[in-house]
């Protein structure tokens, strides 16, 4: 879906409006103006370091404003993560947010009882429902994390490295996954991602961050066509001196 056709019949679902955030007293993000339309995959990337985790932690309620404006379907919030969960927003932090010792059945049954709608979208976890989630593989933790997501119904989910670690394969098959969700539930994704192309190929549109700043915007397919500016954006982040 282009911003073109959602932004004619909705608002978006989260925007951040000339937001400043970091740790302590220490801005890591500058003037951070991002949004996501419903049913829309938007791809925020960089390299290490440019802020791309501060500003989905932002967004989150992980950590505070300290300029600007977050809004959640049109109203401003200020609260932390489990409000900001309670009134449709979905995260997926990096890493393994499974709990290992429980079963996959379990680990849904934690998040809602009724989760078969979203066994219909992950069908691969239907043999494994008795298995305990800690003997999954690394993909199938991170399916089984989007799901568990997903079973609370959320209206816009970020997600912070789903890939890392995962072999190429798996990879498209979690950022399918993601695309058909946000396609089928009309659900917004903030995709923070290290894989350019695959970040891309998955995105409507996205955002190049470089030393917490936005220096890059666009449709996806453009930004395709502009790598090598990306690239250098990368490259400009990681020579930046300690």
């Amino acid at each position: 879906m282009s911003r073109s056709d959602s932004e004619g019949t909705a608002q978006p679902v989260l925007a951040a409006t000339d937001v400043s955030s970091g740790y302590g007293s220490t801005p890591v993000i500058t003037g951070i103006n991002i949004h996501v339309m419903p049913g829309e995959v938007v791809a925020v990337l960089g390299a290490n370091g440019a802020g791309k985790s501060t500003t989905l932690f932002t967004l989150a309620g992980v950590l505070p404003v300290k300029k600007g404006r977050v809004e959640l379907f049109g109203e401003a919030v200020t609260g932390p993560l489990h409000q900001r969960s309670r009134a449709g927003l979905g995260f997926v932090p990096e890493g393994r947010s499974v709990v290992a010792g429980l079963s996959v059945q379990d680990n849904l049954r934690l998040a809602s009882k009724q989760h078969a709608s979203v066994l219909e979208l992950f069908p691969e976890l239907k043999p494994l429902m008795k298995r305990k989630a800690g003997q999954l593989s690394g993909g199938e933790q991170q399916i089984l994390s989007l799901a568990r997501c997903l079973c609370r119904e959320p209206r816009v989910i970020l997600v912070d490295e789903i890939s890392l670690g995962l072999a190429p394969q798996v990879t498209t098959r979690v950022l399918d996954a993601l695309i058909g969700v946000a396609h089928q539930m009309s659900v917004g994704v903030v995709l923070v991602e290290q894989h350019i192309h695959a970040a891309l190929a998955s995105s409507a549109r996205a955002y190049i961050l470089q030393r917490g700043k936005v220096v890059l915007e666009g449709d996806s397919p453009d930004l395709l066509d502009r790598i090598d500016d990306i690239k250098e954006a990368y490259i400009s982040t990681a020579e930046r001196p300690d």
